[in-house]
Formats: structure tokens, sequence, C-alpha cells
């Protein structure tokens, strides 16, 4: 392994007698150094790892990678900085399954920019991530990006330093412009009318039979990405909204730019001064994608209609 504390794996796996061997062998590893473990994976791939695990999963923090890392702009702030954070004076283990074979192309794209902002998030923490991936079922191209956003590889004959290990490449490669929208409702708002923008996507979002809390939520999403505008956008933006795949789309474009990778994904303590936009709509979307330039920002939230959750 590398000689830095943080250490963060890919895991090549091929069926599901090494995917358990692998992780049980890593979690009960680190539960017999009293290490604290936590499992954030796929729901089938979470019951095959309880399953042979038998009581010993009770010492292990089991969360559904499908729920939890829905939007995998979630998953560094809510599940693995919440947990390492908790155990911040610990040698701290845990498994993240961010990519899966039923992950769409919608969603790809920030599943590889997490997997590459993990090694930003956590270096110098005495945490190891080990993250697994199907070969037999994910697509070549996947496999190639995660020996980019993985300093060390692991398979049935061992483990071995990646000599393609560039995760600011596949950072890079896609923060690309997003499709255009197709039909669509939309706004130019400023500081006279943001509360216009969110009255456009609170209508179309009822209309896809959005309500109560989770209306209450896209409503506070557009609303930061709003102010977001307004503060560090130029003062003005442009708020697009539609339905497409069972998902409401709320875009939001200004002239601002993104400078910081980790924008969005960090934990931000309560008692600290300072915009919490984007980690709150990272907190609350089921996906969020992001293009930033210095000539302007786009970024959009997802949210899953009721009937298709």
């Amino acid at each position: 392994m590398l000689a830095e504390p943080f250490m963060h794996p890919a895991l090549l796996y091929r069926g599901e007698l090494e995917y358990v061997a692998a992780t049980t062998t890593f979690i009960r590893e680190g539960l017999a150094a009293g290490e604290p473990v936590a499992v954030a994976v796929p729901a089938r791939n979470l019951a095959l790892i309880e399953a042979a695990l038998g009581p010993q999963a009770k010492a292990v923090r089991l969360l559904d990678m499908g729920e939890a890392g829905r939007n995998p702009g979630h998953i560094i702030p809510a599940v693995l900085r919440d947990f390492a954070d908790r155990h911040a004076d610990d040698h701290v283990r845990i498994i993240g399954e961010p990519v899966w074979p039923g992950r769409t192309t919608t969603e790809y794209p920030a599943c590889a920019q997490h997997e590459a902002l993990i090694n930003l998030s956590f270096a110098g923490r005495r945490v190891t991530i080990l993250c697994p991936y199907d070969v037999a079922a994910l697509a070549p191209a996947v496999i190639e990006e995660a020996a980019r956003t993985h300093p060390v590889l692991r398979d049935a004959s061992g483990e071995r330093r990646s000599p393609a290990y560039a995760p600011e490449l596949v950072i890079d490669a896609h923060n690309r412009p997003l499709d255009e929208p197709p039909e669509c409702a939309s706004l130019r708002f400023d500081s006279g009318n943001l509360s216009a923008a969110r009255a456009l996507a609170a209508r179309e979002a009822a209309a896809l039979g959005f309500d109560g809390d989770r209306l209450d939520d896209v409503r506070l999403a557009v609303a930061e990405l709003g102010a977001n505008s307004l503060d560090h956008g130029g003062g003005s933006g442009t708020i697009k909204v539609w339905a497409a795949e069972g998902r409401l789309v709320c875009e939001v474009s200004d002239a601002g730019h993104i400078t910081d990778p980790l924008a969005g994904r960090s934990p931000v303590d309560p008692r600290q001064a300072g915009s919490r936009g984007l980690l709150i709509v990272n907190l609350l979307s089921d996906l969020v994608r992001v293009h930033s330039t210095p000539e302007g920002t786009t970024i959009r939230a997802y949210f899953v209609a009721p009937r298709h959750r």
C-alpha cells in the first residue's frame, strides 16, 4: 500500500464469491484491529455482506448506497465524512460502492467525479476507503476511469499501484457542457424576482405530484442556487425547469465560476460563517450535475418524481 495515512484502493472483482471474500476480509481485519467500519453498497450486495458476516454485522455501520448515494454529491459529506468525522481519533475503514451496473449515463459522470474528489477530501486522514467495481458487468471505460481515480488496484491476483492514477483528469473530463434541455419553463431572475424562480420550480414540481416536505426541498434547493447566483454569479441568473426520465430537473445558470472542486461536498460547521448553498442542494437532491468554467456555471438538480420513487 502507499505510505500515506489515507488509502483509496479499487476492488476489481468478478462474481459474488470474489466480492464477498474480499469485502468481508477487509471488514474483519478492521474489526480485529478495533477500527470503526462502515459499508455503503447497493442493497443486493449489502445483503450478501451482512449474511456472510453473521453476528459480526452488528458491529458494522451498514448503509444502502442506492439510497444514501443516489446523488453522488451526497456521498462525501453525508456518508463518508459523516462516519469518518464521528471517529476522528481512529483509523477508519469504509467500503463505498458508488458505481454499479444500474447507474445511468446521466448519473455516471457525477459518480466518476465523486471518486476522484475522495482523494482531495481525505488527503492526510487516517482513513481507508475500498471501492468495489464489478469488472464483468461494468463497461471497460468505467474500469479504466477507476484506475485513474484510485492509486491502488486490488483483484484476485493481489494488489498493485495504478499506473494510470490521475484523478484530476477525471474531474476535468466530466466538466462538460450539459445537453440542451427539451421544452422547458424558464425565467431570468435577479434580486427583484428570485421568489418568482422558486414559484416556477414549485409549480412544475406540484404538477408532477410533489407535495409536503419534498416540495419544500425543491423550493429550498432552487432558493439556494438562486442565492448563489446573486452572491457569486454576477447578481442574476436563469432558471429552467422540465421533466425527464421520471425526474424534475431544475437548472440554474449564471456568470460565476466555481474554482473549488470540493464546493458543496465538505461538511460545514454550523457555527462557521459562509455559504452552504451547494452543500444544501447536494443534501436535498437525487442527483446534481455541474458544468463550470470562467465563462459561467450551470448547475442541474434532479428530483425523482413521487410515482417513480
